[in-house]
Parts: structure tokens; C-alpha cells; sequence
């Protein structure tokens, strides 16, 4: 049985649910639905301190607000975009589209078809997410949606450039510095001057996350986001400190972020423990990343590595890193994950920032039914149908006829009742003798 060294004295957050954000949310969208431009501008102005002229950037403005990047963040964008887009290409190379006679002269076939429109959000606060422009955009647009419009807001009144240069490098047909609920509601729903859009993709706070769950149906979304979650699976091979450092990494996301040890070590567990105990004090993010270990923190000791395994599939985790001796066993033996992470040389932040997955992954145990962000998420797989045999038409119409009455259909029996008659000889009492001879 798995024993608990620490257990994280909090509850899992359900902020994006809580009445006064969600009824915020309804308000937002209720005026945005009503009064388009006018609204985003006031909600702008009452949540950002934020009222433009124009929320769009011109290309321009673009221009002179890259020229403010140094060189260096310039090149470190197109490196990393540059995997991310190789990445999603590969991805997208997998799906191919096809067509099959699988009877004769019944012809079925697939296509995959990039959705036509996608907003991309790229939050701001504290952190300026501008790694969620690559994992957003270019993955959008290597899977061939036309017009991608971005918004991300404005940090503490002033233009957060960095980002506005991913977004651009990124491809971004539009970029508008607009912010939080008033963003999304704009995007999803459309107003005098931002054109409405078929999918809403990107991270957010509660209140984004909540606008997203509100608006889901009026537009598609990539994903409903919870808060960043991290386990790592250990046995004594694993060096404990960066055990501790990768823990703390995904902790400092925010004050409800879950970091979970499941290990086979009861001695690593307490070096880690230790070693956590000693990093803290000095991290500039100490405010969230110790109120998150304290509080949802866990260290679970167990008897073998297949224990931890099963144990890992059932948390589910966005984020699972396996420091093992041999780190390969977790991609046979696991199946509950959004992305795994594999052996020391690898750790979870590759991921969120540079090596060319996408890092916008499913929390809150949605990796039982879902993967994260990829190239599918933005192309609509579509099929279609062409029946050439007169013979076969006739043979399916019969099987059909008999299939919908089962089910009292008879709309759709008449419709193979018609192409029995026609291209059979085939006799139908509410045919009459319609195509008799």
C-alpha cells in the first residue's frame, strides 16, 4: 500500500467555477453580445486601465515595437518557434487524407480540414506567456488555419513587446492588445470591428478559463485549463536534489499548482524533502511555489516501480517526469498522462519553453480522455460518400429500408426505397408503380 510522507494540506481549485467568477463571466459576455465595441472598451478600461485608440497593431506599430527586443530574445523566439513548428509539421504529416472502394462502385473517403478561423489568447500578469504565442499560433498555422487573431493585454499599462514578437514571428494575421474576458468574449462572439472567430485556443486565468466554458458551442476550444500539475516518479537511481528543483519549477506556476514525488526511496523522499526545504527561501517565485508545496505538495512512498506506474495513471497528471533508472519502462507500462517526460537530461520546463512539444496539455485527470494542444485540434476530419453502382445503390437502399423501420424511420427507408425501385425493379406499396417497367 502507497504511504504518504506528505500530504498537501489544500483542496484542489475550482476558482473557474466559483459563482462570483462565473456570474463576472455571464456579465461580460451578456454586454459584449449587446453593445460589441463599447463594451470590450469599457470592461477594458474597468479591468486593464486600458483604452487605446485602436486595440489592434498595425503593422507599423508592430515594427517599432520589435525593434525594442534585443537581438538575442529575437533569436531565442525564432529557435524555439522553429521546433515547435517542425514538431506540429511532423504531426500534421501524420494525418493523411484517403479514399477507399470498399464494395464495388461504393466509394468512402476522408479529409482533413483546417477550421477556418482561430482566436489565440496569450495571457499576461504576472507572467508573460509569450512561449503560449508558439504553442498557439504556429501550430494553428502549420495546420493551415487562414486567419489567426491574437490577443494578449497590456502589463500594467505598458506593451508586453517580447510577446507581441512571438506573436508576429509566430504568424499571427492579427494582433490586439486586449485583455482577460472582454478579450475572449470579442473573439468568440465577434463586434463592429474584430471579427469573430471558429475556435478559441490559449491558457488564462479563472475568469478566461470560465469564458471559455461559457462560450464552448458557440465556438470549438482546445482545451478546458486547470491548474499546472507536475509528478515525478523516482526510484534510487534519481539524483534528489534535481528531484526537488524539478518539483518547484512547475510549483512557482501559481499557488494551486499540484507537485506530487511518488518514489520506491523512502531515503530520496526526505533528501528531496530537504533539498525543497533549503530551495525555497531563496526563489524569487517563493510566494507561490511554497504556498503550492505546502499546500497541495505530496510525497508517496511505494513498494515497487509497477506500484508507481499504476498509482501515476491514476492522478493523471498534465505533467509526469520519470527519473528512473529505466525511464522508457513508463511509455509500456502508464497510459493516464498529458506528456511524459523521460530520464534526468529531461525535465518538464523543455517542455513548457523551448524543445518543440506543445505545452498547453489537459489537467484536472482530463488525460484520462484527452491529449493536449497538437496540429488535430485546429483541423476538422471530415468524410464523404459516392456511390457509383446502380447495382450497389439498390442493395444498400434494400438494407436500408429494412434498418430504418426497425427504428421507425420511414423517411429514411422511402429514401432507399427509391434507388431499390429505380435501379432494381424492386416493388414498394407506397411507390405505387412509380418506376414499374
Amino acid at each position: 500500500m502507497p504511504k504518504n510522507l506528505k500530504t498537501g494540506e489544500g483542496k484542489t481549485s475550482e476558482q473557474s467555477g466559483s459563482a462570483a467568477v462565473r456570474e463576472t463571466v455571464e456579465e461580460v459576455l451578456a454586454e459584449v453580445r449587446e453593445r460589441g465595441d463599447v463594451a470590450v472598451r469599457e470592461y477594458s478600461e474597468r479591468f486593464d486601465k486600458w483604452s487605446p485608440d485602436d486595440f489592434l497593431l498595425s503593422r507599423k506599430q508592430i515594427e517599432e515595437i520589435i525593434a525594442t527586443v534585443p537581438d538575442q530574445v529575437i533569436e531565442d523566439i525564432k529557435t524555439v518557434q522553429a521546433r515547435v513548428r517542425d514538431f506540429a509539421q511532423r504531426q500534421r504529416d501524420s494525418l493523411h487524407d484517403f479514399e477507399a472502394e470498399v464494395e464495388p462502385g461504393v466509394f468512402l473517403g476522408q479529409k482533413n480540414i483546417p477550421v477556418a478561423s482561430v482566436g489565440a489568447y496569450v495571457p499576461g500578469g504576472r507572467y508573460p506567456l509569450l512561449a503560449s504565442a508558439h504553442m498557439t499560433v504556429v501550430t494553428a498555422k502549420v495546420a493551415g488555419v487562414s486567419r489567426v487573431t491574437a490577443c494578449t493585454p497590456p502589463i500594467r499599462g505598458e506593451i508586453p513587446a517580447a510577446t507581441v514578437a512571438a506573436l508576429h514571428l509566430a504568424g499571427a494575421d492579427e494582433i490586439r492588445l486586449l485583455g482577460g474576458t472582454q478579450a475572449i468574449a470579442a473573439m468568440a462572439l465577434g463586434t463592429e470591428t474584430i471579427g469573430r472567430v471558429d475556435m478559441i485556443a490559449g491558457p488564462g486565468n479563472a475568469f478566461v478559463a470560465e469564458a471559455k466554458r461559457q462560450l464552448f458551442g458557440t465556438v470549438g476550444i482546445d482545451l478546458f485549463a486547470g491548474p499546472t500539475e507536475v509528478l515525478i516518479v523516482a526510484d534510487h537511481a534519481a539524483d534528489p536534489f534535481i528531484v526537488a528543483v524539478d518539483l518547484l519549477s512547475q510549483a512557482e506556476h501559481g499557488p494551486d499548482s499540484p507537485a506530487v514525488l511518488i518514489t520506491t526511496s523512502e531515503d530520496l523522499a526526505r533528501e528531496v524533502m530537504a533539498h525543497i526545504e533549503e530551495i525555497l527561501p531563496g526563489m524569487p517565485t517563493c510566494d507561490f511555489a511554497e504556498t503550492s508545496w505546502r499546500e497541495y505538495g505530496e510525497v508517496i512512498l511505494v513498494e515497487d516501480l509497477d506500484e508507481a506506474y499504476a498509482l501515476a495513471d491514476d492522478y493523471a497528471f498534465e505533467h509526469v517526469q520519470i527519473l528512473t533508472e529505466y525511464p522508457r519502462e513508463a511509455l509500456e507500462k502508464m497510459g493516464d498522462y498529458g506528456a511524459l517526460f523521460l530520464g534526468e537530461a529531461t525535465c518538464v520546463s523543455y517542455g513548457d519553453k523551448v524543445i518543440g512539444t506543445n505545452h498547453t496539455l489537459p489537467t484536472k485527470k482530463a488525460a484520462r480522455y484527452t491529449g493536449g494542444l497538437w496540429v488535430g485540434k485546429f483541423i476538422k476530419t471530415v468524410t464523404y460518400q459516392e456511390v457509383t453502382s446502380q447495382e450497389a445503390s439498390a442493395e444498400l437502399g434494400e438494407l436500408l429500408g429494412r434498418a430504418a423501420r426497425v427504428e421507425l424511420f420511414e423517411g429514411h427507408a422511402r429514401s432507399g426505397d427509391v434507388r431499390a425501385a429505380k435501379y432494381a425493379g424492386k416493388s414498394f406499396d407506397w411507390l405505387g408503380d412509380r418506376y414499374a417497367g
